[in-house]
């Protein structure tokens, strides 16, 4: 009888840091993704342009990139993964979003996206820059630390 009560004790204390461990991974996932983002949340988050169009303002309390992608875009299909791993690695160090074009064309052409992907590293202090096209990790992160970290 001991011994099953023993057996039974330590499944369920197993059970227990399973499942401990499953929600602090997920939680931790959960909080080192990328962003989406829609016309109405850049406006909140990152800049209103519409009602400062002379003025860049950037309105985030830290770093961030932006990715301007579509989902039938081949190259952007290819970094989505590596800003996935840019996100968890960085964590809340910086954020990284993404703005569908298809889905926000209109924020696309207040930027003049004209190709994708196109990535937006906007520092704190300072101005936007702008870069085209599918970057290798280790590029990206050289611009991120460069760049966003000043590193």
């Amino acid at each position: 009888m001991k011994k099953l009560m023993a057996a039974a004790l330590a499944l369920l204390m197993l059970t227990g840091v399973c499942e401990a461990k499953a929600n602090d991974n997920k939680n931790q996932k959960t909080n080192m993704k990328t962003i989406a983002l829609n016309k109405a949340d850049f406006l909140k988050k990152v800049a209103d342009y519409e009602n400062n169009p002379e003025t860049w303002k950037y309105l985030g309390d830290k770093p961030a990139l932006i990715d301007f992608y579509a989902t039938w875009c081949g190259p952007c299909k290819a970094l989505a993964p590596v800003l996935e791993e840019l996100a968890a690695e960085y964590g809340d160090r910086i954020y990284i979003y993404k703005v569908n074009t298809e889905e926000s064309q209109d924020l696309a052409a207040a930027f003049g996206i004209r190709s994708i992907p196109t990535l937006l590293f906007i520092p704190l202090e300072g101005d936007p820059q702008m870069a085209v096209g599918a970057m290798p990790k280790a590029t990206l992160k050289a611009n991120i630390d460069r760049i966003l970290l000043g590193k």
